[in-house]
């Protein structure tokens, strides 16, 4: 027959093996990438005179790793992760057309792992900026 401690171990290993465990819950996750989460832009909005002369424009958020991407309205950028809370990208007119709603988002593309109830990378939400 098995110990109470035994039923408590069966249980905690049947928990972290179940498929949409959380990363951060599963130790055996550790090739697994974060999904990005975006929070701010900065500028927030800029006139279309500074896309046509190539502006900066940096993205804060969370769980940025060395392989995020910004998309521009779908499309991906050459990318610097400053850190896992900062990337920046550079804004042209080759990028953005003309005055209008531009929809940023940030795409970390899945890790190597291949374990059971590891989701790795994802897409974070959509933040607007306004170009005048």
């Amino acid at each position: 027959m098995s110990s109470p401690r035994g039923l408590s171990l069966v249980a905690m290993l049947a928990v972290l093996f179940l498929p949409g465990c959380s990363n951060t819950l599963n130790p055996f996750c550790g090739s697994a990438r974060p999904a990005p989460l975006i929070g701010s832009l900065s500028p927030s909005s800029m006139n279309y005179s500074q896309v046509q002369q190539g502006t900066a424009l940096t993205v804060n958020g969370n769980q940025f790793v060395a392989s995020s991407l910004v998309l521009i309205n779908g499309k991906p950028l050459a990318t610097s992760v400053v850190s896992s809370q900062k990337l920046k990208v550079m804004l042209t007119s080759g990028v953005i057309s003309g005055p209008g709603t531009v929809h940023i988002q940030v795409q970390t593309p899945s890790g190597n792992s291949s374990d059971l109830g590891c989701s790795s990378g994802g897409s974070s939400s959509v933040l607007v900026l306004n170009v005048n």
